[in-house]
């Protein structure tokens, strides 16, 4: 029991810069005290005294703002950093060195009894607000950005962020940048994120635009060479469709090209 708490005490000075002495980590911190509690009801709850498992867990709720049920597995290491209003369900299983932040919920979506949790693999950072929901598997050395809603599996070492949550970053992708940045140092990506985080919707554009370029110097090829064969006059190329570009909301409503969506929210003139 010991040296799992002292395992708990070490892994928070690992994952969280504002960690000072173990006395204040041992007396402060709600992770902590919410990990610690839900082995004693998790202990209770394996020897069918599940009444008792459940009014402990309750009262380590009230105390730390985490409720864990006591039917959960739980690895070792486990941080809950804040910790408010994290939610942890009955058939969840958690694995090693994981991390979870504020709001999180490991949470089922079936009434049917049996596996209707997730199951997170070794080294899985959570990241504040994020939903995991359903019997789903989410890999080894997961990331899941804040906010996220995740309903289906994540390969190992994947980054997802949005909703429904997307993978936007693959392993080898994720494994180059974690050597390269703070994270290799610190073991952990805080909050599930990453500063150069790809937006999965501007890339999609980026690759039509890039596509439509393509096609048309293609396009270009194709009318030169039925002009060399006197087929048909060469068309140049609009010099103007360069300069095109897609205007935001906000610019379109100030050319007056659409209705200026703040107006509905202005009271009318008198």
């Amino acid at each position: 029991m010991f040296n799992r708490l002292r395992e708990d005490i070490a892994s928070v000075f690992e994952r969280d810069p504002a960690a000072r002495t173990r006395f204040e980590v041992l007396t402060t911190y709600p992770g902590p005290h919410a990990v610690l509690a839900h082995r004693l009801t998790h202990w209770l709850w394996m020897r069918n005294l599940k009444w008792l498992a459940r009014v402990l867990s309750n009262v380590a709720r009230l105390f730390t703002g985490i409720e864990i049920h006591p039917g959960a597995q739980i690895g070792r290491r486990l941080f809950i950093d804040h910790g408010m209003g994290v939610v942890i369900g009955e058939t969840a299983v958690i694995g090693d060195d994981c991390t979870l932040y504020h709001g999180v919920t490991l949470g089922g979506t079936s009434w049917q009894k049996g596996k209707r949790h997730p199951s997170l693999g070794r080294d899985v950072v959570v990241g504040a607000g994020a939903k995991v929901l359903g019997p789903i598997v989410i890999g080894d050395g997961a990331r899941i950005g804040s906010n996220a809603v995740v309903v289906k599996s994540v390969p190992p070492g994947a980054t997802v962020v949005g909703i429904p949550g997307r993978v936007i970053e693959c392993e080898r992708d994720a494994d180059r940048r974690r050597r390269a940045d703070t994270a290799a140092r610190i073991g952990f990506d805080a909050y599930g994120a990453t500063l150069d985080a790809p937006d999965p919707v501007a890339n999609a554009i980026n690759r039509m635009l890039d596509h439509i370029h393509y096609m048309d110097q293609r396009l270009e090829a194709v009318s030169r060479a039925l002009e060399a064969q006197g087929i048909m006059g060469h068309f140049d190329h609009d010099a103007d469709l360069d300069a095109v570009v897609i205007d935001s909301p906000a610019a379109m409503a100030e050319g007056g090209l659409i209705p200026d969506p703040s107006a509905s929210c202005q009271e009318p003139a008198e």
